[in-house]
């Protein structure tokens, strides 16, 4: 996993400075306007925050063989909840609705291998980056295709309001030569079964949740050499929110100087990919 990670990963930079309190408007309870701040004199939180994720996305956020929400950022949101005298509750959404759910006030965040690109940053305000990824081409292993060239003609799909989708309408001249229209799926695990069935010729995904499910049917799949490019992953929160998510990322950049992002990345990875 290191040799697709380790020159990918970003660091988390430098913070910002914790300002004023809690915002309005969100998911999760307020604290009373007459309690105690929960984080010194820098300004209360509220007291749970609603994090929206996709329950399938190993091994950043998914269901163990217990049916109990588990992985890298819900370990993360959990340390940054317990940074901020909060809570935090985890709440399963289809990702294809993620903005609408944030800004219908149904949670407060999105944590989930969340990709930062431009047409997102219209609706959604982001922490600075904490992990990056490449949109990888995921092919059985005994298939023909070795480039994206060979891609023309091919079925090809990926996971419903994911960023492979622009990912590849970004290289046009490709995009337009898939066979059909592409093909979306809930998630990228129902595209990797329809592959290994044929009803796909490739699946364009996260290179982290890709080689999780990759290892589970070890010499099945195999990735190209070519892709669609690197991403950063961050935190999302409404635009309003500039509160909330100055308090997060000050928490994230304290765990990081502490060292829990190389625990968690040991725990997950089986290495730190952030070295």
């Amino acid at each position: 996993m290191k040799k697709f990670l380790a020159t990918g990963l970003a660091v988390v930079l430098s913070g910002l400075l914790l300002v004023g309190c809690g915002s309005s408007g969100t998911a999760g309870e307020q604290n009373d306007p007459g309690t105690e701040p929960t984080n010194g004199d820098q300004g209360a939180v509220q007291e749970k925050l609603v994090m929206g994720l996709d329950d399938t996305f190993a091994p950043m956020g998914f269901r163990d063989d217990n049916g109990n929400l588990v992985g890298f950022d819900i370990d993360l949101a959990e340390k940054v909840a317990e940074r901020l005298g909060t809570e935090v509750e985890f709440k399963p959404i289809e990702w294809a609705s993620k903005e609408v759910e944030l800004n219908t006030n149904k949670i407060d965040m999105i944590w989930n291998a969340l990709t930062i690109t431009e047409e997102r940053k219209k609706e959604i305000l982001f922490t600075e980056p904490y992990m990056s990824n490449r949109q990888v081409i995921v092919v059985a292993a005994d298939s023909d295709i070795q480039t994206k060239a060979d891609l023309a003609g091919k079925v090809v799909g990926t996971q419903e309001g994911s960023s492979s989708i622009d990912a590849m309408k970004a290289e046009e001249e490709i995009f337009n030569t898939f066979k059909d229209d592409l093909k979306t799926y809930p998630d990228y695990v129902a595209a990797l079964n329809d592959l290994s069935v044929g009803r796909l010729d490739a699946m364009v995904g996260d290179e982290v949740v890709s080689r999780y499910y990759m290892s589970k049917k070890p010499g099945e799949y195999r990735v190209l050499d070519e892709d669609f490019g690197d991403e950063d992953y961050g935190v999302g929160f409404r635009l309003s929110d500039t509160e909330l998510r100055d308090q997060v990322q000050e928490a994230l950049d304290e765990l990081k100087a502490e060292g829990v992002f190389t625990e968690l990345s040991e725990k997950w990875f089986g290495e730190d990919i952030f070295q």
